[in-house]
């Protein structure tokens, strides 16, 4: 490079063939070389620190909206406070509840319909408006997404309408019971081999695609079944026409029993899929759902399949706990590492609960650890515990996500030229 520049400096002399150099210009020379050694070795060093961070090209920076332990959907005014302050702090992806305890969360024809109530009718603050369309209007101006919740999937409380309604609706366990206990609740299970449920689910699905402006449906760990159920008559005769007559194994782990369940539920998800894209073919599907072999063993979600054969846009790994080393090791599972590298694969992590605040330490390094390990970003479970239901100060646990998410990136997708990180 040198001896190029000191080509084009001595081309531009006159007589340049006949001029012999003073020991003046020698040094002249010497020195404007020098110079251009250093400008083309030095700046580029101070230009560019190598110990300068790289901040992500794009992430998640999503958090759960509950009506559980939570008013943020209640009110307008702490809904809007809310978007404010979650958009200060650059987050960009919201996942608001929308169906959960046999209810929906927002007007909803569909429901009216099936279960007699446009809304969920029991806490105060629902009715008389729609909470989901001012979230999206005041999240999109802030450039934040929106991504529906349809937590319950296939469950439903005991008492609910739509079990008292649709008793038809219901599937049940080998011994004839129908109750599932999850802790102290009692709930029932909507089979998902019948068509009218498929249809009911289907059909509330792209009620929300088709009215609200929203960018994609979550769906989770309860869009699938215990194992133990699918011994109702409707699935028993279903099974048998396909089986030559042979009723379902006894044994509810049967693995034959449990792959043609979890085949059945996702040729359903194949069905949802597509027919969410003939309505709006931008809006992502999504799941946020326990790692695989549970989640393949004890509910029948077989989403390895699902992400393979392209049926989910985005996948956010529930790992709830507080082993740093146990957290890690369920990021490594071969599932989750193929996933990351066909869809955006981020990782929901615990901010706390009502009563089990979650110091801001463990969460800082769980969100290191899966920047480190290369996934998409990361969702948090769930507002309140953000910093409203926690032991430290409120403005620590602001400032903390304040650096954590500096600067501002938008949230990756796969329709938008998403890449992995390898």
């Amino acid at each position: 490079m040198m001896r190029v520049f000191m080509q084009q400096l001595g081309r531009s002399l006159p007589y340049a063939k006949q001029f012999i150099l003073s020991r003046q210009y020698q040094a002249l020379m010497l020195l404007v070389g020098s110079l251009f050694l250093l400008a083309n070795v030095i700046l580029p060093i101070t230009a560019q620190p190598a110990s300068q961070p790289i901040a992500p090209r794009s992430e998640i920076r999503g958090v759960w909206l509950t009506n559980v332990d939570s008013a943020v959907l209640f009110k307008p005014a702490v809904l809007q406070d809310a978007v404010q302050q979650l958009a200060q702090l650059h987050f960009n992806t919201l996942y608001p509840v929308v169906w959960n305890w046999g209810y929906t969360t927002y007007p909803s024809a569909v429901a009216k319909q099936a279960i007699g109530a446009m809304v969920d009718p029991r806490p105060i603050g629902l009715e008389g408006r729609d909470s989901l369309a001012e979230l999206v209007q005041q999240a999109h101006r802030k450039g934040i997404a929106v991504l529906p919740w349809f937590e319950f999937g296939f469950m439903a409380p005991e008492d609910s309408a739509l079990a008292i309604r649709h008793p038809d609706w219901l599937t049940q366990q080998q011994d004839g019971t129908q109750v599932w206990q999850e802790g102290i609740y009692p709930r029932v299970w909507l089979n998902p081999f019948k068509p009218e449920v498929q249809q009911f689910i289907q059909t509330l699905i792209l009620e929300l695609v088709s009215n609200y402006d929203i960018d994609g449906i979550q769906l989770d760990d309860h869009f699938g079944l215990p194992y133990q159920f699918g011994y109702d008559a409707y699935t028993v005769q279903l099974y048998k026409r396909e089986h030559q007559g042979k009723a379902p194994p006894t044994n509810p782990k049967d693995p034959g029993w449990v792959r043609w369940r979890a085949d059945k539920i996702t040729r359903f998800t194949t069905q949802l899929f597509r027919a969410i894209k003939a309505r709006k073919n931008d809006v992502l599907l999504t799941l946020s759902p326990n790692n695989y072999d549970f989640s393949y063993n004890n509910s029948l979600q077989d989403w390895k399949t699902w992400q393979q054969q392209g049926l989910i846009e985005e996948l956010v790994l529930q790992v709830y706990g507080n082993n740093l080393q146990a957290f890690t090791t369920q990021l490594q599972a071969p599932e989750i590492q193929a996933a990351r590298r066909h869809i955006p694969t981020g990782i929901g992590i615990l901010t706390g609960l009502k009563n089990r605040p979650v110091p801001m330490q463990q969460v800082r390094e769980q969100i290191q650890t899966v920047r480190r390990q290369g996934f998409a970003g990361v969702s948090f479970f769930f507002y309140e515990t953000l910093w409203h239901l926690v032991a430290e100060p409120e403005a620590d646990r602001k400032a903390a996500f304040q650096s954590l998410f500096s600067p501002p990136v938008d949230r990756p997708n796969v329709m938008q030229g998403w890449k992995p990180s390898i």
